[in-house]
């Protein structure tokens, strides 16, 4: 069985950094994208941009790593928002109930 994979690409502007996010959120990989996050909210910018383009899957540690982190980052007054949130993991967000905990940005 292939091992799932999650690119990672941090893109840092003035007042926001893009987390671009590519292939598969689950147990094998939160760990990872908690990682790249505890760091930037070591010095928190105003805004972080989870880019959800490239996500192909995302299972229910990867739901609850994204709203632990979501509550992380109030916590350091910044924000925490998905943008390009497809089809499925909207639905999924919808079925859970996890949308309304979870900020979702219409634009990138």
């Amino acid at each position: 069985m292939e091992r799932p994979e999650l690119s990672i690409a941090v893109h840092r502007a003035p007042d926001e950094v893009v987390i671009a996010l590519a292939g598969e959120i689950d147990v094998l990989t939160v760990t990872e994208l908690s990682t790249v996050v505890n760091e930037l909210l070591a010095e928190p910018p105003s805004r972080i941009m989870l880019d959800m383009a490239g996500v192909t899957f995302c299972d229910s540690q990867g739901l609850g790593t994204l709203v632990v982190l979501s509550r992380k980052a109030q916590h350091a007054q910044t924000v925490l928002a998905l943008a390009n949130v497809g089809d499925f993991l909207m639905r999924v967000l919808d079925i859970t109930g996890l949308r309304s905990a979870l900020m979702i940005s219409s634009t990138a």
